[in-house]
């Protein structure tokens, strides 16, 4: 079995996985970390939302093959260290705004929001209606408004 070896949540992890084995499963089952929920496992509702290298993307679309020693992989539960807080400042604004109903989508929610402020940072884009429409993750409660204003509230304390 060919090992890969990762950085998750900045820790170096190894692991034994088949190159084709989805990131997903390897962030689940061999490595424990519960965060990145599995919607669909097609790309598509993006509730398994994580970072690698500061940039949003789903991790049950990716073979773990595809990754090399210096990719950086962030889910929810190593955000707060990422601003050296107990709380990242969208997590703060989610609990604020009150978002969550069943919670499950919550973590790619999240992860999805702090990279599309980031990048709007680099970019040099406003934090609009617009920029929000660009965020695709789904949500079955249906708390699309509050999940918005909490957006733009974490973005303001970013």
């Amino acid at each position: 079995m060919p090992t890969h070896t990762f950085k998750v949540n900045g820790e170096t992890v190894t692991v034994e996985a088949d190159d084709r084995e989805r990131l997903l499963w390897v962030l689940r089952d061999l490595l424990g970390i519960r965060g990145p929920k599995y919607g669909c496992g097609i790309n598509v509702c993006k509730a398994c939302t994580s970072h690698i290298n500061g940039k949003a993307f789903n991790p049950c679309a990716v073979p773990v093959g595809e990754l090399s020693a210096d990719d950086e992989v962030t889910t929810i539960e190593g955000l707060p260290a990422t601003v050296g807080r107990e709380l990242h400042p969208m997590q703060e604004a989610w609990l604020e705004h009150d978002v969550a109903q069943c919670g499950y989508c919550q973590p790619g929610q999240i992860m999805a929001a702090v990279a599309k402020v980031n990048q709007a940072r680099r970019e040099g884009r406003e934090i609009d209606d617009e920029l929000l429409d660009e965020i695709r993750n789904v949500c079955r409660c249906g708390t699309y408004y509050r999940i918005r204003e909490a957006i733009k509230t974490g973005a303001e304390r970013m």
